[in-house]
């Protein structure tokens, strides 16, 4: 159906509803000659009489009584559907599909998820555990809304909104270390060189190779010269950690998600030549998509403001 018919079928409806043409001319801000014209063509559409004129305004013919009994329950359907958008903005209803890998949901979503659920309880959320380079073929594909990744080196067709920066340390029991240190003869006072060494020799453990952390660890250790005589690639950062934890070996992990172990002494950081650079992990989301309401919500709980918003509070 064209806009235009739409218009003359409300117009038509409004006549038909008010009874004369004045009061639907007021109702609609139109022209009473601009009605009747309305009027006139609509008929000509159709190829039938809908109204006739009498002392008191217009009265529909049956054909007319026909085509004002279907616009009244068309229009009926779209002010219910009006009515529930409303009520679900009201409320809050929506749906929500977030990618993010497990140790990111787990250190970093779960606190902003927990207070987005209890605050936007009407919105479905469904999550996919993946890697950053899944969830960002996930983006980019819609299978996702958002996603909860490491900056990529490329964003092509992503916006990405930084959340905060992370620190990648290398960590392990202090008696793995002191083992290392005696079987190296290493007994003088660390430095540069002996951080390398210890590096180079001892057992490193490291995500697997698909993953962007693992491969942003690689290019440090490439220029530091460093090559591992032997590695354990796991899945999970939480792993690491208990790998790292019964002394298996050196392991690479966020600093953040270690803090309660390094704090007790649990695990306690392994020499480097220099520190690893930062980086960030923030919301990611298709650029040519306009975030929606819950993904405006859920970024803004985390203190993200998109675009959008932004040039609006500004």
């Amino acid at each position: 159906m064209e806009t235009q018919n739409l218009n003359l079928y409300h117009i038509f409806y409004t006549v038909a509803r008010c009874g004369n043409i004045s009061s639907a001319a007021k109702e609609l801000y139109i022209s009473q000659p601009a009605i009747s014209k309305a009027v006139s063509k609509l008929e000509g559409n159709l190829h039938t009489i809908l109204f006739v004129r009498n002392s008191r305004g217009v009265r529909l013919t049956p054909e007319g009584e026909i085509l004002y009994t279907q616009l009244e329950t068309a229009f009926h359907a779209i002010r219910a559907g009006e009515e529930q958008l409303k009520h679900n903005e009201e409320l809050g209803v929506g749906e929500l599909s977030i990618g993010v890998s497990t140790t990111l949901c787990k250190y970093v979503l779960l606190p902003y998820l927990q207070r987005f659920m209890q605050e936007n309880p009407y919105v479905k959320v469904s999550i996919s555990c993946q890697s950053t380079y899944e969830t960002v073929a996930a983006l980019e594909s819609g299978a996702v809304d958002i996603g909860l990744v490491g900056e990529p080196e490329r964003l092509n067709n992503l916006r990405f909104f930084a959340l905060q920066e992370i620190g990648d340390i290398f960590v392990t029991t202090e008696k793995y270390r002191e083992l290392l240190r005696t079987r190296l003869h290493l007994n003088g006072k660390p430095d540069r060189r002996e951080a390398s060494e210890l590096l180079s020799h001892a057992t490193l453990l490291l995500l697997h190779k698909d993953n962007i952390t693992r491969q942003y660890v690689d290019k440090y250790l490439i220029l530091q010269s460093i090559q591992a005589k032997q590695q354990i690639e796991v899945s999970s950062m939480d792993l690491l950690i208990e790998f790292a934890k019964i002394g298996l070996g050196a392991a690479c992990v966020i600093e953040s998600f270690v803090e309660k172990e390094l704090a007790v002494g649990t695990l306690i950081r392994f020499p480097m030549p220099a520190p690893i650079p930062s980086r960030k992990i923030g919301f990611a989301f298709k650029a040519k998509a306009n975030p929606t309401v819950p993904m405006r919500k859920l970024m803004e709980l985390s203190g993200v403001i998109p675009d959008s918003d932004r040039e609006t509070r500004s």
